[in-house]
């Protein structure tokens, strides 16, 4: 049931555009213990049917631009061969402090950009 849940969840932020697989790292690792490599691998597995899902709706909207799309495609399964070899030779808690860096960095550009925005709206009125 828990997978459930947490699948609803990463799906649902995943199609907000804020990327799912964050939240669903950090769930399947926090809430179910399960190891940083394996929650991991588990988030690749969920991005592929989400990932088709957001192609075809934006194709029909046509909000992609496929010229460039083709070239991050490319050096983004290069990076993502890449990431997964270095992950492979890391150690499961120096994964997971990275994991805990990262998320860190992105809260913080995330408050930062609010904030931003906040202060853009202030000035506005």
């Amino acid at each position: 049931m828990l997978e459930i849940l947490f699948g609803l969840i990463a799906g649902t932020v995943s199609g907000m555009g804020m990327g799912g697989g964050t939240i669903l790292i950090l769930l399947l690792s926090v809430f179910m213990g399960l190891n940083q490599h394996v929650a991991q691998a588990t988030n690749l597995v969920f991005f592929i049917p989400t990932s088709i899902a957001a192609i075809i709706i934006n194709l029909k909207q046509k909000n992609i631009d496929l010229k460039i799309a083709k070239v991050i495609s490319i050096v983004g399964i290069v990076g993502a061969v890449i990431g997964a070899i270095i992950a492979d030779r890391v150690e499961t808690e120096s994964l997971r402090k990275y994991f805990a860096v990262f998320i860190l960095i992105i809260a913080i550009r995330e408050i930062y950009s609010l904030y931003k925005e906040y202060k853009m709206k202030i000035k506005k009125t």
